[in-house]
């Protein structure tokens, strides 16, 4: 759910124009483009993870093979740290942009999304650990 709320925020109201004289759309985060795209995409890999490990427990009392059981759970494992690893990296880029963006007129309607992107980013990791 927290990966939702992150790319959603992000994708919905984080790209905005800075003002009426310039109509592309800029990235909130510093005027950062990898920012936005970088929360994104851990959004996109922690919500498709998520589906994929949730079907990959509705089928492990069917998987007979002790050493496939062990694969999965590792599989899991290994999943889940390297997860909470993306979200820290994700909160630290997104909090350290945040902090050089210069609020303009166009900027403030975002900015509401922006921080609860950067506050369920970081709540994710404690989620993923």
């Amino acid at each position: 759910i927290f990966s939702i709320v992150v790319f959603g925020s992000i994708v919905n109201e984080c790209y905005v124009n800075k003002d009426s004289q310039h109509p592309e759309l800029l990235c909130i985060f510093n005027e950062n483009e990898s920012a936005c795209s970088y929360g994104i995409a851990v959004g996109l890999i922690a919500f498709f993870g998520c589906i994929f490990f949730f079907v990959l427990d509705l089928y492990f009392q069917q998987i007979s093979s002790v050493k496939d059981r062990k694969r999965a759970v590792l599989l899991d494992l290994g999943f889940s740290g390297f997860l909470a690893f993306l979200w820290f990296v994700a909160f630290c880029f997104l909090a350290n942009q945040w902090q050089r963006t210069t609020l303009t007129r166009g900027f403030a309607q975002g900015a509401d999304a922006a921080r609860a992107a950067i506050t369920f980013s970081f709540f994710s990791i404690i989620i993923w650990v």
